[in-house]
């Protein structure tokens, strides 16, 4: 299982719609608190690119050396139609200052030191300190996981929906099965009908990249076919 730290470092490398929650700017709209772009930086600090006119510029500005406490909120959507959408969110909070001149022109980079990080996921709850978060990787498939997933539905429902001979009797004639999260360690499919449940497929091994995954799922779809 990744840990906290991981979860969030791949939440934050991924596509993930994210806000940034500054103080004293409470009347901002929604919009204008979404970076354009992030990064991480070789310490764990987070890189967030905004439009030079964002109400967290202006009060990263304006705060100079003083202490300006921020948020970043991230929420994981499924990238395929599935009951009860949201995969998690996660909260990184900590400290956050300008860094004039390393975006393009009309824009302002923003550093955010971290105090701590917080993820609720469909691994469960956990948080973890600034140490652990700037040691850890994010998984090696968070680039590829929508389309992987989006490719699994539209292509191999039929082999997805097999995975349910690998659970006994835990499914109902009629249930439907969609491919929820695509990671490093297995598949989590989401079956829905008279009642709706997640399961995990784990792979033989960790996959490091997509070649290795693509054999990774032949070996449980062969396994689920008998």
């Amino acid at each position: 299982m990744p840990s906290a730290a991981e979860r969030t470092r791949t939440l934050v490398q991924s596509t993930c719609s994210a806000v940034l929650l500054v103080t004293g700017v409470e009347a901002a709209l929604t919009d204008q608190l979404v970076p354009l772009a992030r990064s991480t930086g070789p310490d764990g600090e987070l890189y967030l690119v905004f439009p030079a006119a964002s109400p967290a510029v202006r009060a990263a500005t304006h705060a100079q050396d003083d202490e300006l406490a921020a948020v970043l909120e991230i929420t994981d959507v499924a990238p395929v139609s599935v009951p009860h959408r949201i995969r998690g969110r996660a909260r990184v909070s900590g400290w956050l200052t300008s860094v004039p001149g390393m975006a393009a022109p009309g824009h302002m980079m923003l550093r955010l030191e971290v105090g701590e990080v917080y993820v609720d996921d469909l691994w469960g709850c956990g948080s973890a300190d600034p140490e652990e978060f700037a040691e850890a990787v994010a998984d090696p498939l968070v680039g590829h996981e929508a389309e992987l997933l989006q490719h699994l539905h539209s292509a191999h429902g039929d082999q997805v929906s097999g995975l349910s001979g690998l659970l006994g009797d835990r499914v109902p004639d009629g249930t439907a099965a969609v491919p929820l999260a695509l990671d490093r360690f297995g598949l989590r499919v989401r079956f829905t009908g008279t009642r709706c449940f997640d399961a995990r497929f784990d792979f033989s091994e960790p996959v490091s990249e997509v070649t290795g995954l693509h054999r990774a799922m032949h070996a449980l779809f062969d396994a689920a076919a008998g």
